[in-house]
């Protein structure tokens, strides 16, 4: 069964965790009922160095992530709501499990083996993220814990809904180990070709999550080459270096230091919100981003099978109250989404995102924190 082979492939990435599985443990508790009245359930995940993620089945949007400091102190580092319903919206996805196409797609349609699938088009003539109100984040999803420090959520998305083709089985195994790795695997099989590309739409602020503007983290991103996009957002089709430009992360850098420098990519994504060609990508595991927060002595070290990584520096967020009273408007997270580039379906010189009944979609990313 491939879904095995990916969570093989997971728990190998780290061999060291073996036999370090003391003290964990995966609880449940109701968060609540969807508009049609279905339960929801909140899983919470915690290990044995005090860090804490809870997870919701309903669109299985990540709605704590719960880190000590360097001091022991410990805040949440993710955007997000204290109940389901600020879920039912959430305009700008936070936590939100994005399938079963993640980004832009241009004109909102794609050719998969001569016929056309029409999207909606919700992002201008784009579309964005599958779908506002359909897309797998506002899925109820089956959730099954598996063991001491997993839980696996397992849907079913029907041939031709929001458009897509194909009769799709969807899981996502979240998994958080001693070795303080928030685990997301994806797996989708598929009985006709179709196009997947998920990911997931986090906010960090490793600062916490009500600090206000994430232009103080420092990030790495292990990149030569990003995707610039044209006015509609969608990737031009070049692979453009990043010397000599603010793109270039290779060396840490404050994410505020060059977001206000003229600069057309910039002024067209209202900051970094763009999709940066991952170096040496060979589908294994590797390292491809990091985040430093040095007044918490926070980090994030990020880990992905996929060839890109979007940064998007929350330039847009809609202002809204999130958890604990938190007010949260532009730039209070920053996300980093580990996928394949955005409207590759549409050029053919991107990376494959059709899967089908010869090739299923497995991907892995890792979202490693230290203090």
């Amino acid at each position: 069964m491939k879904y095995a082979k990916i969570l093989k492939q997971e728990y190998a990435y780290n061999k060291s965790e073996k036999g370090m599985m003391m003290g964990m443990a995966v609880t449940c508790k109701n968060f609540g009922s969807t508009k049609e009245g279905q339960e929801v359930k909140l899983y919470t995940i915690e290990n044995k160095n005090g860090m804490v993620v809870t997870v919701t089945n309903y669109g299985v949007n990540i709605v704590n992530v719960i880190v000590p400091d360097q001091n022991g102190k410990k805040e949440d580092v993710v955007l997000g709501y204290d109940t389901v319903e600020g879920y039912f919206t959430n305009g700008s996805f936070f936590g939100a499990t994005i399938g079963p196409s993640a980004n832009r797609i241009a004109n909102a349609s794609f050719m998969i083996d001569g016929v056309k699938y029409q999207l909606i088009a919700n992002d201008g003539t784009n579309n964005l993220h599958s779908h506002e109100e359909l897309g797998y984040h506002k899925a109820l999803w089956n959730a099954e814990v598996q063991g001491e420090n997993s839980v696996l959520f397992s849907m079913e998305d029907a041939d031709g809904n929001m458009g897509f083709p194909g009769n799709k089985q969807v899981k996502v195994a979240i998994t958080l180990t001693d070795a303080n790795e928030l685990k997301l695997a994806y797996h989708v099989s598929a009985d006709k070709n179709t196009l997947i590309n998920m990911t997931n739409h986090s906010y960090f602020n490793l600062a916490g999550h009500d600090a206000g503007q994430i232009e103080n983290h420092k990030l790495y991103i292990n990149a030569s080459a990003y995707t610039p996009v044209d006015e509609r957002l969608i990737p031009t089709g070049e692979l453009a270096s990043v010397e000599g430009t603010p793109f270039d992360f290779r060396e840490l850098h404050l994410v505020g230091e060059r977001i206000n420098e003229e600069n057309a990519q910039l002024k067209l994504g209202k900051g970094y919100d763009h999709n940066w060609v991952i170096d040496g990508c060979d589908g294994t595991i590797r390292k491809v981003a990091e985040v430093i927060e040095e007044t918490s002595g926070r980090s994030m070290e990020v880990y992905t099978d996929q060839p890109g990584i979007q940064f998007y520096a929350g330039n847009c967020i809609t202002p809204v109250g999130g958890k604990n009273g938190a007010f949260y408007g532009k730039r209070s997270g920053l996300c980093l989404e580990t996928q394949v580039f955005p409207d590759s379906i549409n050029q053919e010189k991107f990376p494959n995102s059709v899967f089908g009944p010869s090739k299923d979609y497995e991907a892995v990313t890792i979202y490693k924190f230290n203090w």
